[in-house]
Formats: C-alpha cells, sequence, structure tokens
C-alpha cells in the first residue's frame, strides 16, 4: 500500500494573459476555467469532423480510404473519446456556455456528439435524470449491484444489457416517475440518431458503419466498462458508499479529474479544477468510510485486475490513508467483500 503523497492532479492556475481567440471565448463561455474545453472543441473541429467528411466524398477508394480511416479512428476514438466523453459529463453538470449562446451547447449535443458515438440528449438523461439521482442503486439502469464485480462473466451480462435494453430500462424509468421532459429528450436523442444512420447508409453505408455505428456502440461498452470500475467497491452495510478515487494519474490530466468519482458524487457540480483541493479536506472523512483510494492508476487497471483477480496489485496501489488498514491482507478482504454481489436478502 501507498501513503498520500503530493496531488499532481490538475488544478486552475492564472494564465499570465489569455490570447485572442481565448479572449474571443470568454464572451460566450460561463467560466474562463473551461477555456480547454474551447481548445477540445477546435481541435476536434480541425482534425476529426473534416476528415469524417471526407471520408464519405468519392474522392477515397480501396486502401486510400483505409489509410485515412485508421489514423481518423486512432484520433477521434482513442485520442479524443475520453477527453470528449468527460467534458460531455462535465458541461452536463456544468453550463458551458452563457444563457445567450445556449445554441451552441445544443450544436455541440446535436452535431459533435454523434462522432464519438454519444446519441444526442441521452447522456445528460441517463446520468443527470438517473444515475446522480439514484447513486447506482438498483433503480438505476446501469447499476451494478446485482452483478459480481470481479467476474468476466458478470461485466459481460452487465454491459450486454445495457447494449440491448438500456434505453428501454433508461426510458422506463423516467415514463414510470411521469418525468416526462428527461423521456421526451431521451427518446428524441436516441430515435433520432437511429434515423440519421439509417439515411446515411444510403449516401455511404461503409463510412457510416466505421464513422458513428462501431464508434457507437463502442462508446457505449467504454461507458459501462468506467461505471463498472467506478463502482465495483460496494459496501454492502451501506449501499450508498459505492464509489471510488483514483488520484495521480495522467488519466486525470487527460480526463479533467475523472478520478475522483467519490468526491464526484458528493459534490457532483463541483468544478474538476477543485476536486483535488476538496479530495485533501475530505481525506479523514473518506478512511472513516473506507473509501478506497487509488495513487497512480485508473479504471483501465482497475477493470482488468478485477478480471483477473489481482487484487494484490490492486493493494500496491491503495493509500492508506489515516492507516485505516493495518496490513493489506485486511485491504484485500475487504475489497473481496466488496465486489460482491448484492442480493435483496441480504
Amino acid at each position: 500500500m501507498k501513503a498520500l503523497t503530493i496531488i499532481t492532479d490538475p488544478v486552475y492556475v492564472e494564465p499570465e494573459k489569455f490570447t485572442r481567440y481565448e479572449k474571443f471565448w470568454l464572451n460566450y463561455i460561463n467560466d474562463k476555467r473551461d477555456l480547454p474545453f474551447i481548445h477540445l472543441l477546435t481541435a476536434i473541429h480541425i482534425l476529426v469532423i473534416p476528415i469524417a467528411i471526407l471520408l464519405y466524398t468519392p474522392f477515397l477508394k480501396g486502401w486510400y480510404w483505409w489509410l485515412a480511416y485508421i489514423p481518423y479512428f486512432y484520433v477521434s476514438q482513442m485520442y479524443f473519446k475520453g477527453r470528449f466523453g468527460l467534458m460531455l459529463h462535465c458541461i452536463s453538470h456544468r453550463k458551458l456556455f452563457k444563457k445567450t449562446h445556449t445554441w451552441l451547447y445544443h450544436y455541440v449535443i446535436w452535431f459533435v456528439c454523434p462522432f464519438f458515438g454519444h446519441t444526442p440528449e441521452t447522456y445528460f438523461a441517463h446520468h443527470m435524470g438517473m444515475h446522480h439521482v439514484e447513486n447506482n442503486m438498483l433503480d438505476d439502469a446501469s447499476s451494478t449491484l446485482p452483478y459480481q464485480r470481479d467476474s468476466l462473466r458478470g461485466f459481460l451480462a452487465y454491459v450486454g444489457r445495457f447494449l440491448i435494453l438500456g434505453f428501454r430500462d433508461t426510458f422506463m424509468y423516467f415514463f414510470t416517475r411521469k418525468r416526462k421532459k428527461f423521456y421526451m429528450r431521451l427518446s428524441a436523442g436516441e430515435i433520432s440518431f437511429y434515423l440519421f444512420c439509417v439515411g446515411m447508409s444510403f449516401v455511404n453505408f461503409h463510412a457510416t458503419l466505421f464513422i458513428f455505428i462501431i464508434p457507437f456502440v463502442f462508446a457505449r461498452v467504454v461507458m459501462m466498462l468506467g461505471n463498472w470500475a467506478q463502482h465495483a467497491f460496494v459496501n454492502l452495510s451501506d449501499l450508498e458508499d459505492n464509489t471510488i478515487n483514483c488520484i495521480n494519474t495522467k488519466y486525470n490530466q487527460m480526463c479533467w479529474n475523472d478520478g475522483y468519482h467519490s468526491i464526484h458524487h458528493v459534490r457532483p457540480a463541483m468544478h474538476y479544477t477543485d476536486i483535488p483541493g476538496e479530495f485533501l479536506k475530505t481525506k479523514d472523512k473518506l478512511a472513516e468510510h473506507k473509501v478506497l483510494v487509488f495513487d497512480g492508476i485508473h479504471y483501465l487497471h482497475i477493470f482488468v485486475w478485477l478480471m483477473t483477480k489481482r487484487y494484490d496489485k490492486l493493494a500496491k496501489n491503495l493509500v492508506n490513508l489515516n492507516n485505516m488498514f493495518s496490513s493489506e491482507e485486511e485491504a484485500i478482504a475487504l475489497m473481496k467483500e466488496r465486489t460482491k454481489k448484492y442480493k435483496l436478502s441480504a
């Protein structure tokens, strides 16, 4: 196990001066700390969207098409996908654009999102309208509770159900609670994306398959993998205690401190640059509840080591806050207990 060291995750540092481009966008956004999102969207409009449009044209055929698509896939789905998805997470919690320019938000949601596999409106509806309300409880359509969370079979059942029934389950969650605003937004975004893919398949099925359909499936698998790791360790004596933190990792540098999931669930509207400070303020409480904190690793490490049952590797990267564990063996025993499938009779 590790001792708590200096936090290296990103916090806001005021630049000496803003560029002309940044000054322009400061007129449109609510918080100057969100300028990195503008830089990301700018890069996407230079490196991703024009190439996607080019791949629909007849100018590229055969091997030339693949020579363009392979780097496009890497840039869009490997390099930018996580950054964009977690930016979407941030701007769902905190409005990026000023009220007078909300059309820019809708542009991102309805035009940019599909290039990264996100159907319009559905992330907001699922995450804000259900996930944070239910906090991974059984009524949450993406709850990890009914599954053995160190089991590959359990994960495949989890992700398979979400791919097939996730939309239905989320829709019924809102419908049965008469939350019309959410189920209408959810339905509009999901159905519009399906119709768009059908229509664009008549234009160029090959391009539609590789630019929109495959990234859509890929995005949902990745999101479920992330949610699985974030909510893999559940205190069966207090089901609301079901999240972790990952600190001092490059993932936090790239994805806006997304590793601090426990802090985020307690303070969902907090700006990502304030989260490391909040973690330090609340570390005593985290230790009291034995909230697991991992240093130097992120959710993919946690997922792989759970699937291979390498609790020893997890323990070596576990932060022993306030000496809450007397030994690695005690920590491993607790982690194994917290990955057990929840049974209603328990």
